[in-house]
Parts: structure tokens; sequence; C-alpha cells
């Protein structure tokens, strides 16, 4: 019976060492990561801009290509597009002679999360807020450099499924913070991740 709880807390320990390990690992780049610009723009829109509060058009009647036309528009549903421009400086900037980064210090995003959030607390999956998003997005920044691309921040599905369909037919809007995080690797292997937040609004709005 002592054997089997010897092995029962060297097991216990092992694990708890592994699950630190990892803790230590994940914090243990060189570099963090910082988002120097993060905007969305509407999908749809021939004079879309790119900014930091987006109007997120549930349905657009589009009047091209044939045969949609300005009497007869298709009624069509976009993707909203975001953008964002990263860097990853040091942690350790040096004493009086700076350190330069290398291209160790070069990270890997390799993919993103959205998740909607309102403010009233109104936040059931699928119901009151569309559902989150893992998306994939591949792009190095360079070391002491930028990384500036383009990833998927509203999904077609999402217009098509509760609550978001709704609006269609409703003055009603929808004001959500989507809190979009990226996760990378440094050259060493190091994880590496950063969040930032952007407002959409959701809703049935004017056509352009």
């Amino acid at each position: 019976m002592r054997n089997v709880f010897r092995l029962a807390g060297l097991a216990l320990v092992v694990a708890g060492a592994t699950s630190c390990g990892d803790a230590v690992r994940e914090g243990s780049s060189p570099v963090y990561l910082v988002i120097d610009r993060l905007a969305a723009s509407r999908g749809g829109s021939s004079s879309a801009v790119a900014s930091s509060n987006l109007l997120s058009d549930v349905i657009t009647n589009a009047t091209s290509p044939p045969p949609c036309t300005t009497a007869a528009p298709c009624p069509t549903v976009f993707d909203d597009t975001g953008t964002v421009t990263l860097r990853a400086p040091l942690k350790d900037i040096g004493g009086a002679t700076p350190l330069v980064p290398t291209s160790n210090n070069e990270v890997t995003i390799t993919r993103y999360t959205v998740k909607y959030i309102r403010s009233d607390g109104r936040n059931d999956k699928g119901l009151e807020v569309p559902y989150p998003i893992d998306g994939v997005v591949t792009g190095t920044i360079p070391a002491g450099g930028t990384l500036t691309v383009s990833f998927e921040i509203v999904r077609h599905t999402a217009k098509q499924e509760a609550p978001l369909a709704e609006l269609r037919t409703s003055p009603n809007v929808i004001v959500t913070n989507a809190e979009v995080t990226f996760y990378g690797k440094d050259r060493t292997g190091n994880d590496i991740s950063v969040t930032g937040n952007i407002q959409i609004n959701f809703g049935n709005f004017g056509d352009n």
C-alpha cells in the first residue's frame, strides 16, 4: 500500500511539473506581440474603408453583376474582413547599448480567434451573439519589423444564423465588442499571443 501511495504521489509531481513547464515556456519568448492597428471593413460595399468601428450589414442588396440591377437588386450575404498590423519588440531592450533583434526573434502567426461580447451581458452563443470564430491566418513578423494581414472577422454563416438572420426584417441593432486574439510562435518555438478589441454593430443598414 505504501508503494501505491508513493507511485501516486510521483505521478502528481510529474503532472504538476509538466503543466508548470508548459506555462513557463508560453511566457518565455524574448519578444511580446503588439497590435499597432486593428480595423475592419464591411463586405459587399464598393466604398468600404477599414475602420475601428464596423457596421456589419446582415443583408446587402447587390446591384451587380447581372442579373442584379438597381431596379431588381439581389439580396446577398457578404462576410466582413478584418485587418491587423502586428510587431514583436524585444522584452529586454538592453542598457546603454540597445539590443538588436535577430532572426530568432521573428514570430510566425498561425491562427486567430474572434469572440463576440454584448455590453448588456446577453451572450448566449448562437442565440444572442454569433458563435466564436477559430480561424487560420499565416504570416511572419520580421525582426524589428511589422506584419499586416487580413482575416475574416464576421463569417457568411453567422449572418444566416440566429441572432443575425432575424435582423434582416428588424430595425434592431446588436452592439458587440469583438475580442480578437492572434496566436503564433517565435523561431525558438515559444508560444506567443496578443488580444485586441473592435466594436461591431450588427444590423440591416443602408447599402452603398
